[in-house]
């Protein structure tokens, strides 16, 4: 049922207005505005019926604060006829209609119900807006920026065909939450998606992960067990850093993309599969392939179709609704309640680099949220790195060993060299991170060179 809220401090209009409308809304009454303010902010008012003059109070008053609350708000003013001048001035600010005093019952019928229409509309396109809203973020994709946007509209067209698809971009981009969206969005979201990182896994362990094995095949194989490619039957195989497998499981897994069958360790049968493969590197495989590192039919294979994902620092414009998204994720993990950030939060933010794309950023958001005591984000939320803007290599690179008896000149040139391999040979962001000139980086690095 509607909800209509009559505010009028006459008595006897709220009665009889009580009476014309109690079998076909649900009623609200106040006769001043706190208490107006009081149900209109707890109950999701569809129509306030608001007297013009509210005794000591100005209905205007009242409704400026209804807009600020909700500036959709569909308010019909009541006012007697020496005010219907000022009544057309409420209507140029925003209030839906207005009816005179003494009031026509069937005319101030048909009004509200116009302003429930109104309403309804509102919420509709508010519903359609969230809708947009979850499109463009659907499975954790934020895409505002241009890019991002090419990027869905590539996995909208491929989401439904069988065609491998290889998805390519940096650590921390978000590759495989690009395809769960393939999968969870295609024809194949009713059944499994397993996910695989070749380069976390030992070879020998990865090819029974993905093959299976038979009991007794190798030494604590007790029993037999169904490798990743017979359990994603009919559904997605993910295999992330597929760059970093071994040539020889390279010519085994293209076997089975090219035969549609799998082999476990220790048998002789082989077994169909019905599997849509799904891969993702960090690598230049193009590259790896004229290197030789890895296979040219197997490269072709899997990347049919091919989605590369732009870094963080490529797509600014989605830093922002990053943000957004990863407060409302971590309001509901940590049971917190931070509403905005401010502007110079996201000011420091887009002045970072990123290298380690959103991942990082969403520790960064993480680590504010938990250790706010405010309900706004701000800068002193910030790691300090982030407001000088310098990288921690330590956190996204290996820490640089020192041994006992090592020459300082051995350990400066190889903090030095691994410092700017980490910050992509930028010899201007070396010399700040490492606390020395330009020119004694630019020195160091040609020494260096020469002695190799």
């Amino acid at each position: 049922m509607d909800k209509l809220l009559i505010v009028d401090d006459d008595i006897a209009i709220c009665e009889s207005l009580k009476y014309a409308f109690k079998k076909k809304y649900e009623l609200f009454f106040a006769h001043e505005p706190a208490k107006a303010m009081e149900h209109f902010n707890h109950n999701e008012i569809d129509v306030v019926l608001l007297d013009l003059k509210l005794g000591k109070w100005d209905g205007m008053d009242l409704y400026y604060s209804l807009r600020e609350r909700n500036p959709n708000a569909v308010v019909i003013i009541m006012t007697a006829f020496g005010t219907i001048k000022s009544s057309i001035e409420a209507i140029k600010k925003g209030v839906f209609n207005y009816i005179t005093k003494p009031i026509d019952l069937s005319e101030l019928e048909f009004i509200v119900e116009k302003g429930v229409e109104l309403n309804n509309l509102y919420k509709q396109v508010s519903y359609l807006g969230e809708e947009l809203r979850k499109k463009h973020e659907q499975d954790g994709i934020v895409a505002r920026s241009d890019k991002m946007k090419n990027v869905l509209s590539t996995v909208n067209k491929v989401k439904d065909i069988e065609s491998n698809v290889l998805i390519t971009g940096e650590s921390g981009t978000g590759k495989e939450v690009v395809a769960k969206a393939i999968h969870y969005q295609g024809k194949r979201k009713n059944n499994a998606f397993h996910a695989i990182n070749c380069s976390a896994i030992p070879s020998n362990l990865l090819e029974s992960e993905l093959f299976g094995y038979e009991a007794g095949a190798f030494t604590g194989a007790v029993k037999a067990k169904k490798g990743y490619f017979e359990t994603s039957h009919k559904g997605t195989l993910f295999l992330d850093e597929i760059g970093d497998m071994d040539p020889l499981l390279q010519s085994k897994l293209l076997r089975v993309i090219q035969e549609k069958e799998v082999t476990p360790l220790g048998s002789s049968e082989t077994r169909k599969i019905d599997v849509r493969i799904l891969a993702a590197t960090n690598r230049d495989l193009k590259r790896a392939v004229n290197e030789g590192t890895f296979r040219e039919d197997l490269y072709y294979r899997l990347n049919v179709i091919n989605i590369h994902l732009p870094p963080l620092r490529e797509r600014k414009d989605d830093i922002p609704h990053l943000i957004e998204y990863f407060i409302r994720k971590y309001n509901r993990i940590l049971n917190t309640n931070i509403k905005d950030v401010s502007t110079d939060f996201i000011n420091a933010l887009y002045k970072y680099e990123f290298n380690g794309n959103i991942r990082e950023l969403e520790n960064i958001i993480e680590r504010a949220m938990a250790l706010s005591e405010e309900e706004q984000l701000t800068v002193k939320d910030l790691p300090q790195y982030i407001l000088t803007n310098k990288t921690p290599i330590g956190n996204t690179e290996k820490l640089i060993p020192v041994f006992i008896g090592e020459s300082l000149s051995e350990i400066e040139k190889r903090v030095i060299k691994t410092t700017y391999e980490a910050l992509g040979y930028n010899q201007k962001e070396t010399a700040e991170v490492l606390g020395i000139t330009a020119r004694t980086i630019r020195n160091k690095l040609k020494d260096m060179e020469n002695k190799e």
